[in-house]
């Protein structure tokens, strides 16, 4: 069974009982994944989507299974599946989390570890060291330092690039030389900073006057989308905005953000699907709120040393006769969705 046919046969509401969940789920009721006094909990009548209020989050049924079970997300669509499959899941709640509150202070307390952010117009030589480092026009990168999605720092000892935007909850740091974190026994190409709300997606405040956003994933193709809109000048009527992991749910308060937008979303190609899974669930909730959304489509594309294209920084690096389809690789307001 795939899970587009599990989400049919399972609701919130089917959910909600099987973890036992005080209440009954309705468009107001008690938030049941954190302590709550009030009412400040919200599912939907036909039971595919739920939001809490108070910060918890919010999504669609197998976002709310993998929430109240604890599992990691690969993890839960598999027993979610199973579930809908009606094979016998033993999932426990786990504890409920502490006040959504409680926790934003304990992370704000956090961010204040975060070391300085430097305008990269302060360092042209990064911004052209980045440039060349990430296969990328100066121009591109210009254009993302000055809508405030790029800044340099020193972290842990090392020079560093650093994607964050206005709302500073979310920032991700790579290294100036390209080379991995090294985190205990294994290495990591990006590393978020500490308190951060990893699901908060960088650059979505300020899209605001922007008809036109490409939905990336991770700050490289944050950097390689800021490239090809000023390729494409396309500055006027394109914003680019990144979700920093493909696990991540676009926050509630942040979804009002994409109402009424041109959406693409520019998905990683895995042996996983991961990606590809990230775009389908990004794209049902970007619908709730009436964006018009496609996927780009890389499939069949080379870089120049003939290594097949798996996201939109190597299609910086593709190789000739493949670039003229890139030309419409950033749609209009008024394309409609295929």
């Amino acid at each position: 069974m795939k899970l587009t046919e599990a989400k049919q046969r399972l609701t919130i509401h089917d959910l909600w009982r099987h973890f036992g969940f005080e209440g009954e789920p309705s468009k107001s009721c008690r938030c049941p994944f954190h302590e709550d006094r009030s009412a400040s909990f919200s599912v939907t009548t036909d039971g595919t989507l739920f939001n809490c209020f108070a910060g918890c989050g919010g999504g669609d049924a197998v976002d709310f299974f993998t929430f109240a079970s604890g599992l990691p997300h690969a993890e839960g669509c598999r027993a979610f599946i199973a579930l809908a499959s009606g094979s016998p899941v033993v999932s426990a709640p786990r504890s409920l989390r502490p006040k959504p509150a409680d926790v934003d202070a304990a992370k704000a307390e956090q961010r204040q570890t975060w070391p300085p952010l430097e305008s990269p117009f302060e360092h042209e030589h990064a911004m052209g060291a980045l440039a060349k480092l990430r296969h990328v026009s100066f121009e591109g990168v210009k254009l993302m330092a000055g809508r405030g999605l790029l800044w340099f720092a020193g972290w842990k000892d090392l020079p560093a690039w650093i994607v964050t935007d206005a709302a500073r909850v979310n920032a991700q740091a790579r290294r100036m030389n390209g080379k991995p974190w090294p985190i205990g026994a294994r290495e990591a190409k990006a590393q978020t900073l500490p308190g951060s709300k990893a699901a908060w997606p960088i650059g979505a405040q300020g899209m605001k006057s922007f008809p036109v956003v490409l939905l990336c994933e991770g700050g490289a193709d944050l950097l390689a989308a800021h490239h090809f809109i000023t390729a494409h000048g396309r500055e006027a009527d394109t914003a680019a905005v990144a979700m920093l992991g493909a696990g991540n749910t676009i926050p509630a308060d942040a979804l009002p953000l994409f109402a009424g937008k041109r959406v693409r979303i520019m998905p990683h190609v895995d042996a996983s699907n991961a990606g590809y899974k990230a775009a389908a669930k990004w794209a049902e909730q970007l619908a709730s709120v009436n964006a018009d959304v496609d996927a780009a489509d890389f499939s069949g594309l080379l870089m120049a040393d003939g290594s097949p294209v798996k996201d939109l920084n190597d299609c910086t690096r593709l190789r000739p006769q493949d670039q003229p389809q890139l030309e419409d690789l950033i749609p209009t307001h008024e394309n409609p969705v295929p």
